[in-house]
């Protein structure tokens, strides 16, 4: 039987590796810390499961219009002038299954065969992954703390290629946490539009901010897609819901291809949804972001005393993407050996890139300081030589 050429270009997520073997091993009776899977370790709100139980009990389990229902588009577009002060036409709002659906439309209504997308490396793998698919190229620009491991305006100009399309970013980014300010955005934004090209914002850890404002890309530019997800802020991930935002010339072609690659988000998670925008629910999910706040202070405070180094600090998301070539030359080898011999489980840069992977692993703080405290000795211990009898 054959088997795709496409294939070929799309590596193993090696986080799910990872967690498969966690998962396995806390099943024989180990105690794992997991800090491998971006994943909030909160419940789903109650009061967003309630609704989710509603729209089930009164059978509203049938398909609903390809766009998603019009009562969430037009709450998330008044989300988006209470929190932002930006207005956004419900009609551009597309609602996907999950943020990985409004990545493949994106990228479909843009992406012909053999055309380019600049990207960071390190990014989030299934950005590179969907371009290959539609036999694009991802155009990756190698990236460090002297940018905060961030794609910026002047790499448009390095980087751009005669058959660009498309520059992608992320903010706050997956896997080092950090943020673009506004006048990064607006400078990327005129730098595509300049070259005849778009940009693509992935704003899926948007409210998750630490001392940096949260704000959108839709403030700034009108012609930029953007794509958010009810996975990480309001803590939706097995839901799989998530949104994408086009500028108006593309609703018809956006709705066109929702129709024929999903039919509609799941209707369930769609009238659950709905609770996420209620005073009770974004109070909760502030006080969540507070927490997460404190766990990537104490992990900023700890993790230098391993030997690992941050050369860029998280302002969002719940990642820290650290160096530990002072303690290994191979991270790969490295986090296979933390959750061997010590059951802690965290990332190895190579999900992420090739840029230096070997010398970077990413940590999520999904877990209480209690728990993360605890990772921190059992990394620590096997740093330390075996005490002689």
């Amino acid at each position: 039987m054959k088997l795709s050429n496409r294939l070929s270009a799309i590596a193993p997520f090696q986080v799910m590796a990872i967690l498969e073997k966690a998962r396995a091993l806390q099943a024989a009776g180990h105690d794992v810390i997991h800090l491998e899977v971006g994943e909030p370790d909160f419940a789903t709100p109650d009061a967003i499961v309630e609704a989710g139980r509603a729209a089930l009990a009164a059978g509203r389990t049938f398909y609903t219009a390809a766009q998603g229902l019009a009562e969430l588009r037009q709450a998330i577009a008044a989300f988006y002038l209470s929190r932002f002060g930006v207005t956004v036409a419900p009609q551009r709002i597309i609602v996907t299954p999950g943020a990985s659906g409004a990545l493949q439309i994106a990228l479909s209504l843009l992406v012909d065969e053999g055309d380019g997308v600049l990207m960071a490396d390190p990014t989030y793998p299934c950005n590179r992954h969907f371009v290959s698919l539609l036999g694009g190229v991802a155009q990756t620009v190698a990236v460090d703390a002297a940018t905060r491991y961030q794609l910026l305006a002047d790499d448009l100009a390095q980087g751009w290629q005669d058959n660009t399309v498309a520059a992608m970013v992320a903010t706050p980014a997956n896997p080092t946490g950090t943020v673009l300010s506004p006048d990064e955005i607006t400078a990327l934004a005129a730098g595509c539009r300049a070259r005849g090209g778009a940009l693509i914002v992935d704003e899926i850890y948007q409210g998750l901010t630490y001392g940096a404002d949260s704000f959108s890309a839709l403030a700034l530019a009108d012609d930029v897609f953007v794509i958010n997800s009810f996975s990480k802020y309001f803590q939706m991930t097995g839901w799989r819901l998530g949104w994408l935002v086009v500028p108006q010339a593309y609703v018809e072609p956006a709705i066109r291809l929702a129709q024929n690659l999903f039919l509609c988000p799941p209707a369930a998670a769609q009238y659950a949804a709905l609770a996420a925008f209620t005073p009770e629910v974004l109070d909760m999910l502030e006080a969540r972001r507070a927490e997460f706040a404190r766990r990537r202070d104490f992990l900023l405070q700890a993790l230098p005393a391993l030997g690992w180094r941050i050369d860029s600090v998280p302002d969002g998301a719940f990642y820290i993407y650290a160096d530990v070539s002072a303690v290994t030359d191979d991270s790969f080898a490295y986090c296979a050996r933390l959750l061997d011999e010590v059951q802690v489980a965290i990332t190895p840069g190579a999900d992420f890139g090739a840029h230096r992977a070997a010398s970077y692993v990413r940590v999520a703080y999904t877990t209480d300081i209690a728990r993360l405290a605890e990772a921190v000795a059992r990394i620590g211990s096997c740093h330390r030589p075996p005490s002689i009898a």
